[in-house]
């Protein structure tokens, strides 16, 4: 027997009221945190490039020293990073990215990989990367780990895995708002990596993101999802469109409805979201990930790598070097 009308309004709404107040464990959420604080991941990125005592950080970002203080202890804290007295001796200490900071390498070559196609406009990307192991110059790109085959959404089946559940919505980020000014994450040097975390590091922006996945389309489900302000969902909606990850198609007039797709660019972001989601579970989920995936193409379980575009091998840190297609400030400056 059918419910009457006025049960089933309230079955929704309570509905509605659930989804307001939880938000679902992520690993791909767990890991943005970390790179979306803008000096943070200056700091991370530096590493990256060989940086490793106080003052190179602070002369090369012209970072705050109490800012710069905060951030490295946070990432010895995380264990991201290490502090140890140089192998050459000398009464300064070092910061060195650990196996856990390291691992971070794939996430930031995904992201670079998106940024260089999507974001780069009409000049070439900031840098040249070269694969020593081919000896190619290298176009990463996001792979299945059991055939090394492209992976997009369609080809994607996702379930529970043992850590999946949810915990009450932390009101105080609830009511956050984008930083001011996104273009931080550019400081000192061009970034295919700022670029892409100025779409997707901003915490709404990027849970809007992963629900577009989920296959949420209307503003009303994306609201229901997420618990999410009006004025901050349309906002970010906004701003999705005009950066071209998405599109917004009238479905009913009277009064106007629309619904919202992934453009092709949107879509891209797929592979470096499943990259931050495997770091995530191997590093943040305490051995049990929210999500199992299965690859349709070859019909096994998998995560996402990143592979040579020209070898097809897995990308080591160890195994890449590039060449700036820009100068530093220093650089500039002597010039």
């Amino acid at each position: 027997m059918a419910k009457p009308a006025t049960l089933e309004a309230d079955s929704h709404r309570a509905s509605d009221a659930r989804f307001a107040s939880v938000e679902r464990y992520s690993s791909v959420a767990r890991t943005v945190e970390i790179l979306s604080d803008p000096w943070g991941f200056l700091v991370l990125r530096e590493c990256f490039f060989g940086v490793r005592r106080f003052e190179q950080f602070q002369s090369l970002l012209q970072v705050p020293r109490t800012t710069l203080v905060e951030r490295l202890k946070k990432f010895t804290g995380l264990g991201l990073l290490r502090k140890q007295i140089p192998s050459t001796g000398g009464a300064r200490h070092e910061y060195r990215l650990t196996d856990k900071g390291r691992d971070l390498y794939a996430t930031m070559i995904g992201l670079l990989a998106f940024g260089d196609q999507w974001l780069s406009g009409d000049a070439l990307p900031p840098l040249k990367l070269v694969h020593k192991s081919c000896g190619c110059e290298c176009h990463p790109r996001v792979a299945c780990s059991h055939c090394h085959g492209e992976i997009n959404p369609r080809q994607v089946h996702y379930r529970d895995g043992v850590g999946a559940g949810e915990s009450a919505r932390n009101e105080d980020r609830k009511r956050s708002r984008r930083a001011s000014d996104p273009t931080v994450l550019e400081r000192v040097r061009p970034c295919s990596v700022a670029r892409t975390l100025q779409i997707i590091g901003d915490r709404w922006s990027f849970l809007v993101i992963r629900e577009f996945f989920y296959g949420v389309r209307r503003f009303d489900e994306f609201q229901t999802r997420l618990g999410i302000a009006t004025n901050i969902l349309a906002d970010r909606l906004q701003r999705l469109v005009e950066q071209g990850v998405a599109n917004k198609t009238l479905y009913q007039e009277g009064p106007k409805r629309y619904e919202y797709r992934l453009t092709e660019m949107g879509r891209a972001l797929y592979g470096p979201m499943l990259i931050m989601m495997h770091w995530g579970d191997k590093w943040l989920s305490g051995g049990k990930p929210p999500l199992k995936l299965r690859h349709r193409e070859c019909d096994q379980d998998f995560h996402a790598v990143v592979v040579c575009d020209k070898c097809g091998n897995e990308l080591d840190a160890r195994e890449m070097g590039y060449v700036l297609r820009y100068m530093l400030p220093a650089e500039l400056d002597a010039a």
